[in-house]
């Protein structure tokens, strides 16, 4: 498998999720929404987000507005799991990511020589963070 992508689904504010989390991660941003597209939808929809997709690098992030006939259930079955480059750039989108949300773990030193930490951003999206300090040597 060469990669696996998050694939978001939000409840009309995709466009404001993603475009938040662009200013979180950097990178290009792509939406399309269901008024743009060659598919049959309301008038009230045509602004809904069809398809998104955040790419910086090996980072990809898609999502989309449910229909409102079709409404999303936040759950916390699912995760997204951010593995930063370093404990600075770890702080920065841990931080920003967390503005409007709730930290549930704050940022600290692990056990398993990880520095990490766990939010529910503003949108409701549930976000762990793990810098591995410590990388595992080749024996």
């Amino acid at each position: 498998m060469a990669h696996l992508t998050p694939y978001l689904a939000f409840n009309g504010n995709c466009r404001d999720a993603m475009e938040f989390y662009k200013t979180v991660f950097g990178g290009e941003l792509m939406m399309q929404t269901f008024g743009e597209a060659p598919v049959n939808a309301s008038e009230a929809d045509k602004g809904r987000i069809m398809h998104a997709q955040l790419s910086s690098g090996n980072f990809m992030l898609m999502a989309s507005d449910g229909m409102p006939d079709h409404p999303v259930t936040f759950g916390n079955s699912v995760t997204i799991s951010v593995h930063p480059q370093s404990k600075e750039e770890t702080e920065k989108q841990f931080n920003a990511l967390s503005e409007g949300g709730q930290v549930t773990m704050p940022l600290s030193d692990t056990f398993w020589g990880a520095y990490f930490g766990m939010l529910t951003d503003k949108f409701g999206i549930p976000w762990m963070f793990n810098f591995q300090k410590e990388q595992p040597k080749n024996s």
